[in-house]
């Protein structure tokens, strides 16, 4: 026999209060994307007539992104950002799950040994300066693998994915060991295809920690032509001369514009790559995130 639970009075006031104060959380996060946005694309007349503070603008214009896209410097760095995004996420994952898998077997030799080695690390580190000279010492320095190759694996990613390795059922992989499978074609043929969900979510991670990453340009890099994307937004934040950071061909192009609305232009640029992939991601979000950190 089936019940139908209708909802009192107190229960509408209170689902309407919980919708307005989530929508306007809402709203407060989404401003400053619309604000940097409508900054973008604003004439500085319109910037200076309103004190700098504009919502609703009356005119548009494209000149910051002109001038940012005719610089050297911004296509240069979309260029490295996306290299190393791209080859970095491909990376981590490989050797994320080539790392998750022996250790999700219980009967693989000293895995337990492997695994306390591996958590150690997530408590205790050498620190900055033995990082920096270890990169130095293996010829990283100034060079795009000194982005990608010091943060290859992520203890707190790798362990999610053992996890979501240990659910699945053993069976499928009994049966295709029967058919004839080694392990590397049981992992390839069997597993990575199973892992879908998780690693959806484990690469939007990576890639977006790559994507974001400016730390590690600061500290190896030296030659500007391979500045990621947030180093020449945190060089632009720093310097006053916009003109010089972007090397423009034409330093007249920025004479109508303000420092800050290339500033805006540039973050912009900078965003929308990431916000146009995560909504292809976002489906296997929730799923791989639930199935990579239960057990059971």
């Amino acid at each position: 026999m089936s019940r139908v639970l209708y909802k009192t009075k107190a229960d509408r006031i209170a689902d309407a209060a919980i919708y307005t104060l989530l929508a306007l959380f809402g709203l407060l996060t989404l401003f400053p994307l619309y604000f940097v946005f409508v900054m973008s694309i604003t004439p500085y007349s319109e910037v200076l007539r309103n004190g700098g503070f504009v919502i609703f603008p009356s005119a548009f214009t494209w000149e910051a992104f002109d001038a940012v896209f005719s610089s050297k410097t911004v296509p240069q760095a979309l260029k490295v950002t996306v290299t190393v995004t791209v080859a970095g996420t491909f990376l981590n994952l490989l050797v994320t799950t080539m790392l998750a898998y022996p250790l999700s077997k219980k009967y693989v030799p000293g895995r337990n040994a492997v695994l306390m080695a591996i958590v150690f690390t997530m408590l205790f580190s050498g620190g900055l300066i033995p990082l920096y000279l270890v990169v130095r010492a293996t010829g990283l320095i100034n060079t795009i693998w000194a982005l990608i190759i010091p943060g290859l694996v992520s203890t707190f990613n790798m362990l999610i994915m053992k996890t979501y390795f240990e659910n699945l059922p053993a069976e499928v992989e009994e049966a295709a060991k029967v058919d004839g499978c080694g392990d590397i074609q049981t992992w390839v043929r069997i597993v990575l295809p199973l892992s879908t969900p998780i690693m959806a979510t484990l690469g939007l991670f990576y890639g977006v920690g790559h994507w974001n990453a400016y730390f590690a340009g600061i500290m190896y890099l030296n030659d500007k032509s391979l500045y990621p994307i947030q180093v020449v937004l945190r060089n632009m934040i720093q310097t006053p001369n916009v003109s010089q950071e972007l090397a423009i061909a034409n330093p007249m192009t920025l004479a109508a514009l303000p420092p800050e609305t290339i500033k805006m232009a540039t973050v912009v640029v900078a965003i929308i790559p990431v916000l146009v992939v995560y909504p292809f991601l976002q489906r296997y979000f929730v799923k791989g995130m639930l199935l990579g950190a239960i057990k059971g």
